[in-house]
């Protein structure tokens, strides 16, 4: 009711008739550009886009997937039963993903599971009953029975991470491979000589690489590959600790170690004042993901950052590409990490005499150190 009492109507709904009008284009060709067929110009696909949101169009949904087989969401598998170092980024990956998604006007539909099989299962359902037209899938595996299952359904998919098989696989990825060579080169430029390594669970492709990685840049430093300086398995905390007091307690003990996961380091700073070491006078360390813990840790966590919101919103944008025909192989991408230098890499020389001597604050700054702590810059995928 209005103040004089009159009743109000609801606005009509737009119709892609409205829409067809305003544009001037036929009304089969705006049907097709809100379905984003690739028989429609891209420039045209935009321009009936933005009028869309202009004038505030809305597709009945049921009716548009009965009309297209479409259900135009894109599924998400979340496998609640596992405890693992990146929960703490899924806020901004879901934001992210629902961004892309928005964008173009699909929704996420996103489910949980208790453990693999449950995972597996329940990818299976989705694509039974048509609630998705394709699927995210994070934290990729070497062999991955969620990649072999929608392989076989002829479900489209983007990984995010790559896979040892890699056939038929589209992917966005950081290159967790150059982080940590990039992190084996900043400590040997300040005179490590012994650098340890303390990878994850090596069920995941990233450990691969990310050893991989490690070890590149211990070739390309000039120094040997010491199997006893590595210990991978790493997937919680407590794990990380033990692990972490082998490398400590060798008779040869590391001056630096390097981390794949945040979630390593962590377990490494609680080890390091059992072994009688200092992170940050007699013990560096650099480490990869940049969880928020690591700002707050003593000394702060020296570390790569991943910027999941902006790898959600590209993974949307690329799963929504291979749903509408794009070959997996042309949609293949690897982006940096970042390094946010603090202050777990620096040491004192009185506390370590075999390691390079520092200035005041530490070892004095290389042209490449420069580089690496330059003002952060926005992913070139933001």
């Amino acid at each position: 009711m209005t103040p004089k009492g009159e009743i109000t109507t609801r606005r009509a709904r737009v119709t892609i008739n409205d829409l067809a009008a305003e544009l001037g284009l036929a009304k089969g060709t705006v049907s097709r550009a809100l379905n984003g067929y690739p028989d429609i110009a891209e420039a045209t696909r935009l321009r009936v886009a933005r009028a869309a949101e202009r004038m505030g169009y809305r597709p009945l949904a049921q009716a548009q997937a009965i009309r297209t087989g479409r259900a135009r969401s894109l599924g998400l598998v979340l496998n609640a039963g596992r405890a693992d170092a990146h929960k703490p980024f899924l806020t901004d990956f879901l934001d992210g993903i629902s961004r892309g998604a928005s964008e173009e006007n699909w929704t996420l539909t996103v489910a949980t599971a208790l453990d693999e099989e449950d995972e597996v299962a329940t990818l299976d359902r989705l694509v039974d009953e048509h609630k998705v037209d394709g699927f995210i899938l994070p934290r990729t595996k070497r062999h991955d029975p969620r990649i072999a299952l929608l392989r076989r359904r002829a479900m489209p998919f983007v990984l995010y991470g790559r896979t040892g098989e890699p056939e038929g696989c589209a992917w966005f990825d950081i290159s967790g491979e150059d982080a940590m060579a990039g992190a084996v080169a900043r400590l040997a430029r300040r005179g490590h000589r012994r650098i340890g390594f303390l990878g994850g669970h090596p069920d995941f492709n990233f450990t691969h690489l990310r050893r991989d990685g490690y070890l590149a840049g211990l070739t390309a430093a000039g120094l040997p590959h010491d199997p006893d300086l590595i210990q991978e398995g790493i997937f919680t905390v407590p794990e990380a600790e033990v692990a972490a007091l082998r490398l400590l307690d060798l008779p040869d003990a590391p001056s630096a170690i390097v981390c794949a996961l945040d979630l390593a380091a962590m377990g490494l700073y609680r080890a390091a004042p059992r072994a009688g070491r200092q992170i940050g006078r007699d013990l560096a360390v650099i480490s990869y993901d940049g969880i928020p813990e690591a700002a707050t840790l003593d000394p702060p966590l020296t570390t790569y950052v991943v910027d999941t919101r902006a790898a959600g919103r590209r993974l949307a944008q690329m799963l929504l590409a291979r749903i509408r025909g794009t070959a997996p192989e042309a949609l293949r991408e690897i982006v940096p990490a970042r390094l946010i230098p603090r202050g777990s890499d620096r040491i004192w020389s009185d506390a370590r005499p075999d390691v390079t001597r520092p200035g005041p604050t530490g070892p004095d700054p290389t042209p490449q150190d420069a580089q690496e702590t330059r003002a952060l810059k926005p992913h070139p995928f933001a």
